[in-house]
């Protein structure tokens, strides 16, 4: 016989509502995206990255005074305890950066005593600690794997803007600062998916911050989630000119492979945070030769995917264009949303242990029971 259901199982927890929280709100109908209740339109708009965490994690903005007072509090926070920094020397060659920062967050632990004290005092001081450390882990790695000098923390810049010139090792212009500080921003939280998930399953169990941390770093690495901005740049360099971007998707199409970058489990209409990498991509690339054909690539899979198939841009896609006009090489891209993503991951772990219950949730057995035990000797294949 096969096991009584009691309960539908709903395949990848489409639409479950898993627990309440004020953190951030997706209304994918309408295509809006909310920061504790604030639009992400206006935040893109007026607020910087810093502005962003502290509404995260205190459900109002700051005030001046609280806002300078942060960021300084962020900045100083950029310096890595000094075994990290060693152990990049010994990561082995190839190792993809997401793997590497998958496992310095986890050895970040080690150097906090704070680790284990889940009270919210001490899970706010290490949820600054880990949103300013990341993008420092990540710069300091790709210095160090490439044969060179850290660049220390600017007092005087933001933590976005810090880590485009620790990572680069030069002083971006104008456009540049605004692109990074509009990608950490948008990147900054996004509901209930699969990473931010995989931190609140962790925290619910009550491990430390590191922990769930490590877990969301692990669930974003896939190509399904985070991966995706890396694969959307692969698709990019594969077409190679404007002109073969038709001949290029109608081939995908006919084969029924996946775009990435295209589609999303919950917007229904065009990702908000689409629509502001797009404008950054266009003036990042269009007054360079070399840059500019990412673009025209970019807007004609655009155009060709959605009269084809309806279907609209999601932040993975422009993020890869904008990423490659700031420099920053493509296995590297998912990192950079992981950096952004601490705010959100934290302040979700901060909401899970402030009023925790453990998730567990039940499955659907879908096999025959009982089944009689069969000594080995009398087994048949």
């Amino acid at each position: 016989m096969e096991a009584e259901g009691r309960a539908r199982a709903i395949r990848g927890l489409e639409d479950v509502i898993a627990a309440e929280t004020r953190v951030g709100y997706v209304d994918g109908v309408n295509g809006k995206l909310y920061y504790a209740g604030y639009e992400i339109g206006d935040l893109a708009k007026h607020a910087g990255f810093e502005e962003c965490v502290f509404l995260l994690w205190n459900d109002r903005l700051p005030t001046k005074r609280e806002l300078a007072a942060f960021r300084d509090e962020l900045i100083s926070e950029m310096v890595l305890p000094r075994p990290l920094v060693q152990w990049f020397k010994r990561v082995p060659r190839g190792v993809h950066p997401m793997v590497m920062l998958r496992s310095a967050v986890s050895d970040l632990a080690l150097y906090d005593k704070e680790t284990e004290d889940n009270s919210m005092e001490a899970n706010r001081r290490k949820a600054a600690r880990i949103v300013a450390k990341v993008p420092a882990i990540i710069a300091g790695f790709y210095r160090i794997y490439n044969g060179k000098g850290l660049v220390p923390p600017d007092p005087k810049k933001s933590l976005a803007v810090n880590f485009l010139r620790m990572f680069t090792g030069r002083e971006p212009d104008k456009m540049s600062r605004e692109a990074m500080e509009l990608m950490f921003v948008l990147h900054a939280d996004h509901g209930f998916n699969a990473s931010t998930f995989a931190a609140r399953v962790t925290a619910s169990t009550l491990a430390d911050m590191y922990a769930a941390v490590t877990a969301a770093i692990g669930a974003l690495k896939g190509p399904l989630h985070g991966g995706a901005n890396q694969r959307v740049m692969e698709m990019l360099e594969g077409i190679g000119s404007p002109e073969d971007v038709d001949d290029y998707i109608d081939g995908m199409l006919a084969r029924k492979e996946r775009i990435m970058g295209f589609g999303h489990r919950v917007y229904k209409v065009e990702d908000p945070r689409a629509r502001y990498l797009r404008r950054y991509a266009e003036s990042l690339c269009g007054s360079d030769a070399a840059l500019h054909p990412y673009y025209e690539i970019s807007r004609r899979i655009e155009q060709r995917v959605k009269k084809a198939k309806g279907m609209y841009p999601n932040v993975d896609f422009y993020s890869a264009t904008v990423q490659h006009a700031l420099g920053i090489p493509v296995e590297y891209y998912t990192t950079v949303f992981a950096a952004s993503r601490t705010a959100g991951w934290t302040a979700h772990v901060m909401e899970q242990h402030a009023d925790n219950r453990l998730m567990r949730p039940r499955s659907q057995f879908v096999g025959k029971i009982p089944r009689r035990y069969v000594p080995i000797e009398k087994r048949k294949k």
